[in-house]
């Protein structure tokens, strides 16, 4: 694997395509096995500095201050609503033509015992994803739609909880695939051939693919190619990712999870 892959860069900051199966924060296993950890090594220095973050599981756009003062300014940018973010997913079933909106607040499940699972729940945080259907395919295991998702609040797991409740949840989506009970065997590192055959994917099918931002008046706009995991799902082609569990697979905690955040 690269070290990175970088999609554009100033004296500021770097917007890289984060792969699948990547964390973004710091661990224990060097600084190849995290996403800061490689841009420090591609900067030269440690001052690089996460304003946001995407799941281990989601690839894609990430931007990345390279210093302090740029950390500042980009997180007021991207805690805001000045950034329009779309993401790519596949995901079972047959989308409708016709683009819809999901409106449900989302907050902690209560009920389950993967620690960092949220669900749609009345009182929880407001909520609202809009999805559009770019295909539809077919293979042996059934329908299958691409996805245009642009979430327009930022809740935590908030795109795989609202695809899941509008009845398409993501391929190879553990916790909200309909069988949350995949992901604390991925974490003990006991994932069955059954899990995997059901998953279909080694990480769940989600790509942030576009960030478009104004950025010291200038206005910005990156995308990152599909995956070829998902590109080779989609043509019935062999994969050539390879199954957990990985390194990383063993040493997650059940209780914490893969970067519990956003999508």
């Amino acid at each position: 694997m690269p070290l990175l892959s970088v999609i554009d860069q100033s004296p500021d900051w770097l917007v890289v395509d984060k792969s699948a199966g990547l964390v973004c924060h710091p661990t224990k296993q060097g600084e190849m096995s995290s996403l800061i950890g490689r841009v420090r090594l591609y900067l030269g220095h440690a001052e690089g500095r996460l304003v946001h973050r995407l799941d281990r599981e989601t690839s894609g756009l990430v931007i990345i201050a390279k210093h302090r003062d740029a950390a500042s300014d980009l997180g007021r940018l991207l805690a805001g609503d000045a950034v329009e973010k779309s993401y790519l997913a596949i995901v079972h079933g047959r989308l409708p033509q016709a683009p819809f909106v999901v409106s449900a607040a989302v907050g902690k499940d209560v009920h389950s015992p993967v620690v960092i699972k949220d669900c749609v729940r009345d009182d929880g945080a407001t909520a609202e994803t809009r999805v559009a259907c770019a295909a539809v395919f077919v293979r042996p295991e059934g329908a299958f739609s691409v996805a245009e998702v642009t979430p327009r609040t930022g809740r935590k797991h908030q795109i795989r909880i609202h695809l899941a409740h509008a009845g398409f949840p993501l391929v190879g989506d553990k916790i909200y695939g309909g069988d949350e009970t995949r992901y604390l065997r991925l974490v003990s590192g006991a994932l069955t051939d059954d899990d995997r055959r059901v998953l279909m994917l080694p990480y769940h099918a989600l790509h942030a693919a576009r960030l478009a931002c104004t950025i010291a008046g200038r206005e910005h706009a990156w995308n990152a190619p599909e995956p070829e995991m998902l590109g080779r799902f989609r043509a019935g082609l062999p994969l050539t990712e390879p199954w957990g569990p990985s390194g990383d697979d063993r040493r997650l905690d059940p209780g914490t999870g893969p970067s519990p955040t956003g999508k």
